[in-house]
């Protein structure tokens, strides 16, 4: 495959292309249109949310891309999953929109519910983001943007850890190792299938 040829680490400089490349990809995401029901909206907001949320884990250095930005995987690593006080504040803050804010508290306590069943223990990479651009999905893409860290995890032995947001998904994670470990319904508000990988 020849953008698997092409997985590199994310440059500083390429966060803010590959948040618009996010915001395309989960604009049909069942979770991201229960957090902004307004189809005109969420463009924007998405596009805000993946821009600070990929800052913050740019900083470890494990945001995987391609040459041409169409894909990205974003993890978190060991002991560094956890949003700070600070970052729930200002992800909340993409949501201050008259017609959004009403919402608010309904979907900070559903985001948060989400990483309140997140594993503490044993220390595990979290893949936090995998999303490729609508044009480019069906192209191997997503595989190709875990293996670098799915390959470490197996030399290291340490385990992952993902939420997957589309039932149609979970298999797509089965082939990569990963099982399901629950079932996690938003309040008033889709499932999410939170799912553990043991090192090969």
């Amino acid at each position: 495959m020849a953008e698997a040829a092409a997985v590199r680490r994310a440059e500083a400089a390429e966060l803010s292309a590959l948040a618009r490349m996010l915001a395309r990809a989960f604009h049909d995401d069942p979770v991201t249109s229960w957090a902004c029901r307004s189809e005109e909206l969420r463009p924007r907001v998405l596009e805000r949310l993946f821009r600070m949320r990929i800052r913050h884990l740019h900083a470890h250095g494990e945001l995987w891309t391609t040459d041409g930005l169409v894909s990205a995987a974003v993890w978190a690593p060991p002991g560094h999953w956890r949003t700070t006080t600070s970052q729930d504040l200002a992800y909340a803050s993409c949501l201050l929109h008259p017609r959004l804010v009403l919402r608010m508290p309904l979907v900070l306590r559903g985001l948060l519910g989400i990483e309140e069943i997140h594993p503490e223990q044993p220390p595990h990479w979290y893949l936090a983001i995998l999303g490729t651009d609508p044009a480019e999905q069906g192209h191997g893409l997503g595989s190709a943007m875990m293996g670098p860290i799915l390959e470490e995890c197996d030399r290291d032995g340490v385990a992952a850890y993902l939420e997957s947001s589309k039932e149609r998904n979970v298999a797509f994670y089965g082939r990569h190792g990963f099982r399901v470990t629950g079932e996690h319904r938003l309040p008033r508000g889709p499932r999410v299938w939170p799912m553990w990988r043991d090192p090969r």
